[in-house]
């Protein structure tokens, strides 16, 4: 037996895009994973490139803005917070304007150093944030052949592309 109503599925896609320049003797934080180096992000939070791309192309799919529209650089709350702080709470105000993940698709644009042994923990990191399984978190990572600030190892700039549908 059919019902007479049917439940009107939205998709929507967001993308976003982050840079951070790089310097010695901070910690590297990609994906939510501390990635060995003798360099990290100059940022007011922890500096997730990773992230910041994601929670923009999630705000962005919602139309609810950017991250710094919720997570301004000038206030002191957010000073060295944990950008999986900042995640998590992106997902509920998706949550709350009736979105849900489905996917994400990013690449990590970094000279060095080599991150694929940790893509797997990123993976599983942003899976869990999201609600979502890990099959439907795709990490790339990419290097500008030498180019650019990327190539001169001055930065990391991250690209995400990302699905979410109404809540069910």
């Amino acid at each position: 037996m059919q019902s007479s109503k049917s439940i009107k599925v939205s998709l929507r896609i967001g993308n976003g895009f982050d840079v951070h320049p790089l310097t010695p003797g901070r910690p590297l934080f990609l994906g939510g994973v501390q990635i060995p180096h003798n360099k990290g992000a100059v940022a007011h939070s922890d500096g997730d490139a990773l992230i910041h791309s994601l929670c923009d192309a999630l705000l962005g799919a919602a139309s609810l803005g950017d991250i710094g529209r919720y997570f301004p650089d000038s206030s002191p709350e957010y000073k060295g917070i944990d950008s999986k702080i900042l995640l998590s709470h992106t997902v509920a105000l998706l949550k709350a304007r009736g979105f849900e993940p489905v996917n994400i698709d990013a690449v990590v644009a970094l000279q060095t150093p080599k991150i694929a042994p940790f893509i797997p923990q990123m993976r599983a990191v942003l899976a869990q944030i999201l609600a979502i399984p890990e099959e439907a978190v795709s990490v790339k990572a990419t290097t500008t052949e030498s180019l650019g600030f990327v190539g001169r190892e001055e930065g990391v700039a991250v690209y995400v592309v990302c699905l979410i549908q109404t809540l069910a």
